[in-house]
Parts: structure tokens; sequence; C-alpha cells
């Protein structure tokens, strides 16, 4: 199949991406500038941004399939105050992604793989108190419904994502290494309260994969791997560096896992088993996270 990957020069559109080509099909990666990373610069690239550029030129005519991973998050939240974040993403999200979708329904793609984020299904109550997780929500929901006999949409919504692919910079990745190697003395040693779920970008590109195949049009699938708590999660970084610590857990902000990032609240516990027909259909591995970890620091 001909795929198109929007936010293919990320890690999780880019994991996907070589997924995809190493099961055989033909990727596009469509993002606003080419990726350095030399398995991602190798591949056919489409320059445009999605919000922006008219979509509905022709430009998408010739793809089978659609995967979308290039939704706005808090990165790509202006700081200056010349846009408050209920504008910019209502704009970037809730018009901008399923105008987007429309364009690729109208040029004749198939099947189409949304990646989401897990918050407006494990944390609900942030629906229209959260700016950032109302507008993830009000796209998906958006984006679901343009489903039709032709044009199958699903979403994975997917907890944080642990990865690397050769030549990618991942900042906050990146960080986490230097903490754990103490090359951060300015930074205090411990974990904040609470804890999320983890997936690995293999395993989410290995769900997206097979959600293109038989996906079911219209679902939101909550996909996760592992539950850890903040002190589990950075003690197996320390460890896995040599550097092992009994982190003492506080209420204080950590300057790795900022309050500002933590959708369901400062200091919440988001643990979560996703139901096990849903693993099954989406044959994704799991129990990958400590292993991922001993891959990206042995780089």
């Amino acid at each position: 199949m001909k795929v198109l990957i929007v936010g293919g020069t990320g890690l999780i559109g880019g994991e996907a991406a070589m997924h995809l080509q190493q099961q055989g099909h033909d990727v596009t990666i469509m993002a606003r500038k080419p990726s350095a990373a030399p398995g991602l610069a190798a591949m056919d690239f489409m320059q445009c941004d999605y919000a922006n550029d008219d979509c509905s030129d022709g430009r998408l005519q010739g793809f089978d399939w659609l995967v979308f991973s290039a939704a706005a998050d808090i990165r790509n939240l202006p700081r200056d105050g010349s846009v408050t974040p209920e504008a910019f993403y209502r704009k970037y999200n809730d018009e901008a992604v399923p105008e987007f979708f429309r364009a690729a329904r109208n040029a004749g793609i198939t099947r189409a793989v949304y990646i989401g984020t897990f918050y407006p299904q494990v944390a609900p109550q942030q629906i229209g108190v959260c700016p950032y997780v109302t507008s993830r929500h009000n796209t998906d929901v958006s984006l679901r419904a343009l489903s039709t006999e032709q044009f199958n949409v699903c979403s994975l919504n997917a907890p944080f994502v642990l990865g690397h692919i050769p030549g990618l910079v991942v900042p906050h990745i990146d960080a986490l290494v230097s903490y754990a190697r103490g090359n951060m003395p300015e930074m205090p040693i411990f974990a904040p309260r609470g804890g999320t779920n983890h997936i690995t970008s293999r395993s989410l590109a290995q769900a997206v994969g097979n959600a293109l195949l038989r996906g079911e049009s219209g679902k939101p699938y909550l996909i996760g791997d592992e539950n850890l708590s903040w002190k589990q999660f950075l003690e197996a970084w320390f460890s896995a560096v040599g550097n092992p610590q009994d982190l003492a857990v506080t209420d204080d902000e950590h300057p790795l896992f900022p309050n500002v990032i933590l959708f369901a609240g400062a200091g919440a516990t988001v643990s979560y088993e996703p139901p096990a027909d849903e693993v099954a259909l989406l044959g994704y591995e799991r129990g990958c996270i400590a292993a991922m970890i001993d891959e990206i620091i042995a780089l």
C-alpha cells in the first residue's frame, strides 16, 4: 500500500514510517521540513503544513492509507502570550486536523489512523477544564465521525512514549539519560508523587500497522504497556546507567516532569490495563519499557 505519514519526522511518526516500510509498504513522510535522521531522510518526503497549506489541491491523491501523528501539543504552544491555549489548540487541532482528514477522504484514501493521547479516556474529568485535553478530545471525536464505508478511521490513544531512532534528537529522553548519569548537578534527585502508563514507540508502531489492516472504523483504542510510578520509572534509568538510587518521593514539582505536562493533575496516578481483545487485535508487544531504557542507555 502507498502510505502517507503526517508527522513522520518525529519519534512516533518516524517509528511508524520505518515499521510500515519494513512491512513492504510504500511510505511517504509529510512534514514542514525533512528529517536529518538517516533512516527517515532516505524516505520519500512531502513538504507540507497540514494546518496552513491547502491539502485539497490534489497532493493527497494516490495514497491508500494515512497515519496522522502531528496534532499540536504544549511543545508547539507560543510562549509569548500572542494567543491563548484555547485558540491555538482550536486552530491546529479542532479545526485543521478534521479539515485535513476531509481532504484525505475526498482524495480517495481508504484507511486512516489518528495517533491521539490517552488523556480524554483516562482523565475525562479534564475535558472542558484543560484546553489541551479538551482539544484532543474534540479532534478525536470529529475525526471518527468522518468514517464512511469507504473511509475507515480509528484512533490510537497512547500514554507517555519512549523510544529512539538513530540520528533523531529527542530532548526529553536525552535529558533523562543525563539526569540519571549525574550530569545535571543543578537538578535535585527525587521522584514526584504519582505515575503513569508508558509504551515504546516500537510497540505503538506495531499497533499502527495492525490498526491500518484491521482496526474497527470509528473506534478509539486505548493502548498502553506498563504502569509505573514516577519513582519506579526514574529509578529504572538510574539503575540502567549503573547509578542506582532509592529516590525520595515528594510533592515538589519535578523539572523533568513539570506540572504543566501532567494533564491528569499534579501527583495523579494514571494506571490502567488496555482491553485484552484490543491488544490482541492490534498485536503490539508489551513488557518492553526496561529493555527500551537499556537500549537507549547503550547508544
